[in-house]
C-alpha cells in the first residue's frame, strides 16, 4: 500500500492496509455476482443473498488470521459484543436490495472499535470505486491515531452552503413518514445507509436521516462523519457507546440524524424527531 494517508503510525497502516486488501478481494467476487443472484427476505423483512453470507465470512475469516485477538461483530454472524479490547464490526454487503437488482449502489462496511467505541471506519463501494476512510479517537491519549476522514485517500469535510432548495437531504425508505412539505432541500433515497451518511461526510448533501440503522449500519460511519467535522445527532436519548460485552445487538435500532454542522441541527431535528418511535420494537 502507498504511504497515501501521512502521518499515520505502523499499527493504523496495519488497518488500513488490511481493510483496503479484505475490501477489494471481496468486492472483486462481489462485482461478478452483482445482479446475479437470488434474494430472500429476512425475519426482519430485510433481504439476503447468498454473496451477503460468503462475504461475511471472508471477511470474519479474514479478521481471525490478521488479528487473532480481536472480536468480530456482524450482520449476517454473531450479534452479541464480546468481551475483547478490540472488536470489528462488519456490514459484508450493506445495499442488498440494490445489489440483487442490479442498482451500483453498495458496499462493504468495516469499523474497528477499541473498548467498546469506534475508532476506524472504512467502506467500500465496488461499482463506484469509492473508498471511504476515517479515523477519531477521544477516549484514549495512548493510542497511535490520526483525526483523519478521507475519499480515495483525499482528505474531505462536510459542507459549510447555506440551506437551498438546490441542496440535498438523504432520506430512507423507513424516513419518509417525516417529509414535510414544503421541505429546506431537494430530497434524495440511496438505499444504502452507509452511504446516505457518508455523502454528508464528502460534503456533497448538507444532512441524511436513517430510522432503523443497526450497529452494523453505523459503525463504519460513525468515525468517518466525525472526523470529517460533521454532527452525529442521535434522536433518542439512550447512549450508543462504548458498546457492552455480552449484549446482544441484533434488535437495537439506532434513529439517527446527520448533518454538515451544528447550526443546522435546530432547522431539521425539529422534522425528524418522531422517527425515534420507528426504532422501538
Amino acid at each position: 500500500m502507498e504511504a497515501r494517508l501521512e502521518g499515520l503510525g505502523d499499527f493504523w497502516a496495519q488497518v488500513l492496509d488490511f481493510a483496503e486488501k479484505t475490501a477489494v478481494r471481496v468486492g472483486t467476487q462481489l462485482m461478478a455476482d452483482f445482479g446475479q443472484v437470488q434474494a430472500a427476505e429476512k425475519l426482519d423483512g430485510g433481504l439476503v443473498t447468498q454473496s451477503d453470507k460468503w462475504a461475511d465470512q471472508e471477511i470474519r475469516e479474514a479478521i481471525t488470521a490478521a488479528f487473532p485477538t480481536h472480536g468480530v461483530l456482524s450482520e449476517e454472524g454473531e450479534h452479541i459484543f464480546p468481551d475483547t479490547e478490540w472488536c470489528w464490526i462488519i456490514d459484508p454487503l450493506d445495499g442488498t436490495t440494490n445489489f440483487a437488482r442490479g442498482i451500483p449502489i453498495w458496499g462493504i462496511s468495516m469499523g474497528l472499535f477499541y473498548q467498546g467505541f469506534p475508532v476506524f471506519g472504512y467502506v467500500y463501494l465496488p461499482p463506484l470505486a469509492q473508498t471511504f476512510c476515517g479515523y477519531w479517537n477521544e477516549k484514549s491519549e495512548s493510542l497511535p491515531i490520526t483525526k483523519g476522514a478521507f475519499l480515495n485517500y483525499q482528505q474531505i469535510h462536510t459542507s459549510g452552503d447555506s440551506i437551498s432548495k438546490n441542496h440535498f437531504f438523504n432520506f430512507c425508505t423507513r424516513s419518509i413518514s417525516a417529509i414535510e412539505h414544503p421541505f429546506p432541500c431537494k430530497i434524495r433515497m440511496l438505499g444504502v445507509a452507509t452511504y446516505n451518511f457518508l455523502m454528508v461526510a464528502a460534503g456533497i448533501t448538507l444532512g441524511g436521516v436513517e430510522a432503523t440503522p443497526k450497529i452494523w449500519d453505523i459503525a463504519a460511519v460513525w468515525t468517518i462523519i466525525n472526523a470529517a467535522d460533521g454532527v452525529w445527532v442521535p434522536l433518542e436519548t439512550e447512549s450508543i457507546f462504548p458498546l457492552e460485552a455480552g449484549k446482544d445487538y441484533s434488535n437495537r435500532s439506532y434513529p439517527t440524524l446527520v448533518l454538515s454542522r451544528p447550526d443546522l441541527v435546530p432547522v431539521f431535528q425539529p422534522l425528524v424527531q418522531s422517527l425515534s418511535q420507528s426504532a422501538k420494537p
